[in-house]
């Protein structure tokens, strides 16, 4: 295939690029800026999608979060690839920090003790409730015992305060982005059509001064005009 990667990667080699992506996680974020940057789009648009794919990244859905960052930058006419990579706001070394914020702000809107201690499992929590899940849907088709318990407890201790927790940073943090990165869009596009417009201008000089310049006649084109016979 023309866009198969030459080097495979190994599973190892994967989850350890999630982690630290090679070249660091400032190289993947001046990629993703720069990709950003040169979305042919207008910078409102392209600013709305990078707000709900940073608000995304507040959402517990683990995922599923390019799915719901393409949905909700549909639903308020934002950039589609600009809300994808404002998911990248959510990332191995934010996920922990974003999950505390929301798991404490939901739990003081629904009136529950936060207890500080519950976030240092916070992704194990997350595995075993995917885990279950997983062993829920075999016990359809095998002869395992569905049990919910584990399920029910994690919706009602970490899925369900992260959830309501998440709406309030996630839109403070989306309409942040949205303002940070509208100027920036709109300054870099602006100068980029200014360069393109000085090329153009420039190759459009050229050639006219090419075009102006006089060609001049074959060597002896003169003295065979004197040579020949002027009709009578």
């Amino acid at each position: 295939m023309v866009f198969k990667r030459r080097d495979r990667r190994s599973p190892i080699r994967i989850a350890s690029e999630f982690v630290y992506p090679r070249g660091g996680w400032t190289r993947a974020f001046h990629y993703v800026k720069h990709r950003i940057r040169r979305l042919p789009d207008s910078p409102e648009r392209i600013a709305r999608g990078v707000g709900a794919g940073v608000f995304t990244a507040f959402t517990p859905f683990y995922g599923f979060h390019f799915v719901i960052a393409a949905v909700i930058s549909r639903l308020i006419n934002g950039n589609l690839l600009a809300s994808l990579s404002g998911t990248f706001f959510g990332n191995p070394l934010t996920y922990v920090p974003i999950g505390v914020v929301c798991l404490q702000t939901g739990n003081y809107l629904l009136g529950d003790e936060f207890d500080e201690g519950e976030t240092h499992g916070l992704m194990d929590s997350f595995f075993k409730a995917l885990s279950d899940l997983k062993n829920n849907f075999l016990a359809m088709f095998t002869d395992r015992v569905a049990d919910w318990r584990g399920l029910a407890v994690f919706y009602d201790e970490v899925f369900f305060p992260y959830l309501i927790g998440g709406i309030l940073p996630g839109l403070l943090a989306g309409f942040i982005c949205y303002y940070l990165s509208l100027p920036v869009v709109r300054t870099y596009q602006q100068r980029r059509r200014a360069r393109i417009k000085a090329k153009f201008d420039e190759i459009k000089r050229l050639a006219e001064t090419k075009v102006a310049v006089p060609v001049a006649p074959p060597v002896g084109s003169e003295r065979n005009s004197e040579k020949e016979p002027s009709d009578v």
